[in-house]
């Protein structure tokens, strides 16, 4: 999709999710934190249906996975033995000029040749920028409106001051071969390495009384043993929000495979929030610093990690796909040995054509045994499975003692849900009542994953309608279907506004009703209506959900 139109498309998209009750901003009223966002009405149930779909497929239709729901708050010790404390960071750099702070892995990388626009907000800070880098770096770029240029990628590691329009560079800067994300400057600080975990404290203690007590007391110490006392002190009572919720499916392997006596292949599934400190939160809901996943950890036999992982990869494929209306804006991308995760030996990404191209929707990685044989190292328990049915390939004796391989599909709710609402956005130009061509915007989302179900509609606010309607409602909410009772504005803005929340099916109580008993159902995507038996309506609305 051209970047325009893609852009257009998130842009309406983010308005419609505030304006039907899709998605908030968090604390709006407060200027509203860029990091984390509320579900709105809609939002809710369209999340909490995405998850109840991928826990019926992955827990309910299979007799070889379980679940578990466990603690955000866990060990300190569980994150040292995954390795998070130690190498769960991002490359944070800093714009010289704009004070921006961003990932470095995640910054757009000119080529040697190419021109370097530094695009400023408006003219004014355009200005401001001339006369920082004309202080700083001794250049005077040219100002074009609000973009200053002038700059240049030489080589790999060298970018240029090119004056008026000359072929050779008059100052010539060290290029980290990348630039800042908003505004395209190359005068960027060094990277450091940036820990995503979020560290709090727990029990009855006064961390920031004992910082200050061992400050007092060591005032001749140097900032860099000042720092590493104080960590020592926090270390004693820090505790980490979870960064993904897998860490528990192995520290409660053997638990859950003794509790259920269950034998390898089987999975241990879970879903929950989890939380990163991420550098840089874009793309809406798309990249934030609390969000929910769906993972399941699935131990298989060493030597059949392949196998499982093409199994799952396909299945979660499969599993995407039949609930979108566009199963070809999904793809696979295979991992290339030097972007794989230090514990695996293969991964791929499910991606998604976003609107601003191809990323990552789910991962299915091959784990190994790393994260099993860490917490057994680190922890003293015996964390391997032993099969009595099978040969030990090192003895040829009956009776296998292993370590299990592990094989994890892991998604995020989140991205999910801003995958399904892009992929049901429609506008369409459609008759109105007079027979003249009119537009909607309609939300064509999996009848499974509609918020609301059903709408009942009393034509007017009379006559016995709204009782009726209010009666049907009720006996949808019993078979468990979610319905909405809905009386304001004319039938035509009711059925639009239904539309964009996406509600599948709206039945219509008109006087009719109350004459032969019969009610007019319509069809959200074709707009069809067709009169049926008011005491028949549930039976209809339930096969219809069923066979979608």
């Amino acid at each position: 999709m051209p970047e325009k139109n893609g852009s257009s498309l998130m842009e309406k998209v983010i308005s419609l999710s505030k304006q039907r009750g899709f998605v908030f901003q968090s604390s709006e009223i407060y200027g509203g934190l860029k990091s984390a966002y509320d579900y709105g009405p809609l939002g809710v149930e369209l999340k909490r249906n995405i998850m109840n779909e991928w826990w019926r497929s992955m827990v309910h239709e299979r007799e070889d996975v379980i679940g578990i729901d466990a603690s955000i708050i866990m060990h300190s010790k569980v994150w040292e033995a995954s390795g998070h404390l130690a190498g769960f960071s991002d490359p944070l750099v800093d714009c010289l000029i704009s004070k921006e702070r961003f990932r470095a892995d995640k910054a757009p990388r000119p080529k040697p040749g190419d021109e370097l626009p530094i695009t400023c907000a408006d003219k004014g800070q355009a200005k401001i920028y001339l006369e920082v880098i004309e202080k700083r770096f001794s250049i005077e770029l040219c100002r074009n409106g609000k973009t200053l240029e002038g700059l240049r990628v030489i080589d790999e590691k060298t970018f240029g001051f090119f004056n008026d329009g000359n072929d050779k560079a008059e100052v010539t800067f060290p290029y980290a071969g990348y630039v800042s994300p908003t505004f395209g400057s190359p005068f960027l600080s060094d990277e450091r390495q940036f820990n995503l975990m979020f560290r709090s404290q727990i029990g009855p203690i006064d961390v920031l009384g004992d910082i200050t007590a061992f400050a007092e007391k060591n005032r001749d110490l140097s900032g860099k043993e000042l720092r590493s006392g104080i960590e020592e002190i926090v270390k004693k009572s820090a505790v980490y929000l979870r960064p993904e919720t897998a860490q528990a499916m192995f520290v409660q392997f053997l638990n859950c495979q003794q509790s259920m006596s269950m034998k390898v292949p089987f999975g241990i599934a879970q879903m929950g929030k989890s939380f990163r400190n991420e550098v840089t939160v874009e793309h809406f809901i798309f990249r934030s610093c609390e969000f929910e996943q769906m993972e399941m950890e699935f131990f298989v036999e060493p030597g059949s990690q392949k196998e499982w992982l093409d199994y799952w990869r396909d299945r979660r494929m499969e599993w995407w796909q039949k609930l979108a209306n566009d199963p070809s804006k999904f793809r696979y991308r295979a991992h290339e040995k030097d972007e794989l995760a230090h514990y695996a030996d293969a991964c791929y990404d499910i991606e998604y054509e976003y609107p601003w191209g191809f990323d990552e929707l789910e991962g299915v990685a091959s784990r190994t045994d790393y994260d099993l044989k860490k917490h057994a190292e680190h922890s003293g328990a015996k964390l391997s499975y032993f099969d009595q049915q099978k040969q030990d390939p090192e003895t040829g004796k009956n009776g296998w003692r292993y370590t299990p391989y592990v094989i994890e599909p892991a998604a995020g709710v989140t991205r999910g849900l801003l995958v399904y609402l892009l992929d049901a956005y429609h506008e369409e130009t459609v008759p109105n009542a007079d027979g003249e061509d009119s537009s909607r915007v309609v939300m064509k989302l999996h009848p499974r994953l509609a918020p609301i179900k059903v709408a009942v509609l009393p034509l007017v606010k009379k006559e016995g309608l709204p009782e009726i309607a209010r009666e049907m409602v009720s006996g949808f909410f019993k078979a468990g279907i979610n319905a909405r009772y809905d009386e304001q504005h004319s039938i035509g803005k009711r059925y639009r506004r239904h539309d964009e929340a996406g509600t599948p099916y709206c039945i219509t109580i008109d006087g009719q009703t109350t004459e032969d008993g019969t009610v007019t159902i319509r069809d959200r995507d074709t707009m069809e209506q067709e009169r049926i038996s008011k005491d028949e309506a549930l039976q209809v609305v339930q096969k219809r959900l069923i066979e979608s």
